[in-house]
């Protein structure tokens, strides 16, 4: 970051501290373009009220328990919890009581295919409820102001706007400076990170979004800003896609 936000034209001597001013003011832009602070209310909120919504939405939410074992088994866990068919009048979804959130030593990235807006909100209350935590979620960028404050206090992460169409790392400057800093901080601190690699308009292709994510883990491996990182594949699959 630092060496992408240094101006290539030195200013007057003595005058170092405007620009320098500048630049601090536009690296906290980018980084509230790429995310917010968690809001627990509205997290507490959604998380009620999401499992109404899946009954009103689906006649049924059906998981493979075995699927759900493997995921749980990369989040160093073991054991399998209940579940429950989501219908008019039952709990839905059970969660894991009295189990203390997973500290997996390596960080957990789910990869998964993207069918519906759904799929986001969908994985975020099943990590949350298992006790995985609550993951980072890329979000596309082709949504409404109001949608994307509100996502982002639920823990959706966005590209920022100043990226360059091609995703060289000559070319994306200062806004993917600060991209790579923040994909490598949540990855130190182990937060799960969610990345869906089509959009639901190209389902089997994979999206211009989805490299720029996959560039910036690489990148993270490549300077060892962690050691290793555990790639789960996940997906949701529906009869009609809402």
């Amino acid at each position: 970051v630092q060496d992408a936000a240094s101006s290539p034209e030195p200013g007057p001597r003595g005058d170092d501290e405007g620009p320098q001013r500048c630049c601090k003011e536009e690296i906290c832009h980018i980084l509230g373009e790429i995310q917010a602070p968690l809001s627990p209310l509205l997290l507490r909120l959604c998380h009620w009220l999401l499992p109404k919504l899946l009954t009103r939405v689906f006649l049924g939410v059906q998981l493979h328990r075995g699927q759900l074992e493997m995921v749980l088994r990369a989040a160093r866990t073991v054991g399998s919890p209940g579940w429950a068919l989501p219908g008019p009048g039952t709990p839905g979804i059970q969660r894991r009581m009295n189990s203390p959130p997973l500290q997996p030593e390596v960080p957990l990235v789910f990869l998964c295919s993207h069918q519906s807006p759904l799929d986001g909100p969908l994985l975020s209350f099943l990590l949350l409820s298992q006790g995985v935590g609550l993951p980072r979620v890329a979000v596309s960028t082709s949504t409404s102001p109001r949608l994307r404050s509100l996502l982002q206090r639920l823990g959706g992460i966005f590209l920022p706007s100043g990226l360059a169409p091609t995703w060289s790392e000559q070319d994306e400057g200062l806004p993917g400076a600060v991209l790579d800093a923040y994909v490598q901080e949540v990855l130190r601190s182990r937060q799960p990170l969610v990345l869906f690699l089509e959009e639901p308009s190209a389902f089997l292709r994979l999206a211009e979004p989805a490299r720029r994510w996959l560039l910036r883990l690489l990148r993270a491996l490549r300077d060892g800003a962690v050691p290793d990182a555990l790639l789960v594949p996940v997906g949701i699959a529906y009869d009609v896609a809402p």
